[in-house]
């Protein structure tokens, strides 16, 4: 009966917390359909599609959302890249040595934001004289999200059998192909999640990219930053709505993915 009790309570806490979580990105996709200037005008509430046709005809707008998806995407690929590299070495590094490297990586994770704005911007200003915009943004995108990857493709690490390393020596493989052609390919899972950390991380930096930025190049995040000054333009909650809705499907995509794998590999 206690158990009945608890695991009722611990439902209701989840489905509380589910709706404080989402309940206000549904209210931002319903005023998506809608021409209303605000949000929460029910009465002016009236079905149409205007907000997306503003969005994709703004190009303003669109420039930023292509910024942001080149950075993302750019910065995501090669942080997925080092960061697996990385895990590898790290996990086969001397166990006194492990845990220092470890804690070594984690430091963008655990420091505050403003603090590693500031350093990139006063690295890019003294050591690589004023470097700013595009590759300004994808080093430090790059950087900020090779930790994401490196605690995504470690468990993949622990769960491997631990000789396919030496097996593949044994059979006349070169360090290099053995990492490639033997230990990559049973981290794939861990991989593909830390590539979708990466992205999704770089997509909602707002602090790092605005102050690393430059003139004249803006992400998503600082035009509606810089936005705020004038009163919000309705047109972001469409584009809202197709962000939201995009990395929901990536992580249904990659759900499905992971268990359709966790079948076959049962079988196996």
């Amino acid at each position: 009966m206690i158990k009945d009790k608890v695991r009722l309570l611990g439902r209701i806490f989840i489905g509380i917390m589910l709706a404080l979580m989402y309940l206000p990105i549904l209210v931002l996709i319903i005023f998506s359909f809608s021409g209303s200037s605000g949000i929460g005008a029910w009465s002016y509430f009236d079905f149409t599609f205007d907000l997306y046709g503003n969005l994709f005809a703004d190009e303003q707008i669109m420039a930023a959302f292509g910024n942001t998806f080149l950075i993302a995407g750019v910065s995501s690929v090669l942080a997925t890249f080092i960061g697996t590299i990385g895990a590898v070495g790290i996990y086969y590094l001397h166990r006194r040595v492990k845990p220092f490297v470890n804690a070594l990586g984690q430091i963008t994770v655990v420091n505050a934001d403003i603090v590693t704005a500031v350093a990139f911007m006063m690295f890019f200003i003294v050591c690589m004289n004023y470097l700013d915009g595009y590759p300004a943004l994808i080093i430090a995108h790059t950087v900020i999200t090779i930790p994401y990857v490196v605690l995504s493709v470690m468990p993949s690490l622990s769960r491997i059998n631990p000789n396919l390393y030496e097996a593949g020596r044994d059979l006349g493989a070169g360090p290099v192909r053995t990492l490639f052609t033997v230990m990559l390919p049973q981290l794939v899972p861990g991989i593909v999640s830390g590539l979708v950390m990466a992205f999704t991380l770089s997509l909602d930096d707002f602090v790092i990219t605005l102050f690393n930025k430059g003139s004249g190049l803006e992400t998503i995040s600082t035009l509606i930053y810089s936005s705020t000054k004038h009163g919000i333009d309705p047109t972001f909650r469409a584009l809202s709505t197709i962000i939201f809705v995009g990395v929901l499907a990536v992580l249904i995509a990659l759900n499905i993915y992971s268990s359709r794998r966790k079948k076959k590999a049962k079988f196996n």
